[in-house]
């Protein structure tokens, strides 16, 4: 049994798969270039899929834009997210009036609290 033994093999080193009769996608290069610090990266895709318009800088972490045939591309805004803010969500379930009937009714409350607890004080 000791002669038997795996030597020589670390494990999780090296794959003991082949890649015969894979047939891997066709694939295309994408090239992006940082108009801030003039870095090129060069990224592989498959060639059914539409790359993304910028891809973030390796070397100082700005957008770096796609070129198509060596001339940079103009990135589309539209694709963009625009950032909802606390208020822009809270207009979406509530109406100005009913903020403004529920702001008074806070307010009426702190107050209220707060003129009692300065006649606690002053006693």
């Amino acid at each position: 049994m000791a002669d038997r033994s795996l030597r020589g093999i670390r494990l999780g080193a090296q794959s003991l798969q082949s890649e015969e009769g894979v047939v891997f996608m066709e694939r295309r290069e994408t090239i992006y270039k940082c108009d801030v610090c003039e870095h090129v990266t060069t990224l592989m895709f498959s060639a059914e899929a539409e790359p993304p318009q910028t891809w973030e800088c390796r070397s100082c972490g700005a957008a770096a834009v796609l070129r198509v045939d060596g001339e940079r591309i103009t990135p589309d805004a539209t694709d963009e997210k625009v950032a909802r803010t606390h208020w822009d969500m809270l207009l979406e379930r509530r109406s100005r009036a009913e903020l403004e009937e529920l702001l008074e009714e806070r307010l009426a409350f702190v107050r209220a609290r707060r003129g009692a607890g300065e006649e606690k004080i002053g006693a």
